[in-house]
Parts: structure tokens; sequence; C-alpha cells
């Protein structure tokens, strides 16, 4: 046996946080939402090596400007707050991480075009990046939101706030990303 494996889930099962919890199947709800946390709080790494490697102006939130990595390294954090609540730990989301990302996305907002139209995720490397991350933001969000209505875990109302607005966070962060290099956002033609 080794440090990294103990060999108990070689059945497909795993157990949550607590010493009294029961197995329960790899498949089942709860673990498919802590693995998409997981998932994309891995990805918000590698969007924030890349950030810091080639674009990392950030935005001025309040009266400090905030690079992309720094806010990302934030929400990587924050995730493992909202992995623990979904855990089963006495964890959750304050609402001022709720109130920051909000902030922050009006930051962005102020300086970015509004928005005419969707647009095709692309333009700089941390862009598409940022946009793919916001797609797992979403998938977690829902998974999270899954076992939160089938009870098998109550979430508190801030960590729900917190994963919808990660989202809208990265694809604002996204938006930002390609309007600092000069690329104007492509949009579909539906043809």
């Amino acid at each position: 046996m080794s440090g990294l494996y103990t060999g108990k889930g070689d059945g497909g099962t795993t157990k949550t946080f607590g010493p009294d919890q029961p197995r329960i199947s790899k498949a089942a709800e709860l673990p498919e939402a802590l693995g998409s946390l997981d998932e994309l709080n891995s990805f918000l790494g590698l969007a924030k090596i890349r950030a810091k490697q080639v674009q990392d102006s950030g935005v001025l939130v309040g009266r400090k400007v905030r690079s992309i990595s720094v806010i990302l390294r934030d929400v990587q954090e924050t995730l493992f707050i909202v992995q623990a609540e979904v855990a089963g730990a006495p964890k959750k989301v304050g609402k001022a991480k709720v109130t920051d990302v909000e902030k922050i996305i009006a930051a962005v907002e102020a300086v970015i075009p509004p928005i005419l139209s969707f647009s095709i995720a692309g333009g700089t490397e941390v862009s598409a990046l940022l946009d793919v991350a916001r797609t797992l933001a979403r998938r977690a969000e829902r998974r999270v939101i899954a076992v939160h209505e089938l009870g098998a875990r109550k979430l508190s109302a801030n960590t729900r706030a917190y994963l919808n607005r990660v989202s809208s966070l990265l694809f604002a962060l996204a938006r930002l990303a390609n309007y600092q290099s000069g690329i104007a956002e492509e949009n579909p033609t539906y043809k």
C-alpha cells in the first residue's frame, strides 16, 4: 500500500467528510459534484499560470489593480471552501466572497464594451482558457445544485450564489483578456 492510494475505492465506492459517513458509489451525485469542482479548480490553475506568463494586467477594483492570475487564485481558494461544504465539512462561503466577485465583474464591465451579441470563444489563449473554465464552472454549478436539490447536502445561499457568479466572472475576464490585447470580439453569423 502507498500513501497516495488506499485501495478502498477499488470497488467503485468512496467516502465523504466525517468518520461516520457510509461509503457511496463514485457515480452518485455527490462525488460527481465534488469531481466537477475539482476539475474546475485544476483547470483554473492552468489558466492562472498561463495568464501570469503572457497577459496579467488585470483590472482596477476599488483602489487596487487585481491581476487575472491573482483573481483566479482567489477563486481557487474559495472553491476549496465550496468543496469542503459539499463534502459535509462545517465550512461555508461568506457573503464577502460573493460581494468581492460582484465588484470585480462590475470593474471589468466598466472597462470593456457592452455585450451586443453572443461571441465566438477565442481571441487570445488566456481568453480561450477562461471560456473553457466558464463552461466547467457552469457544469460544476449544475452538479452542486443537483446535490442540494436532492437533499444530499443543504448548501448555504452564499455558496450557491458564489458558484453562480464564478461563471460570470470568468466570462468577464475572458472578454477583458481579449480587450486588453486589442482583439475584437468575433460574433457568430448564423449563416
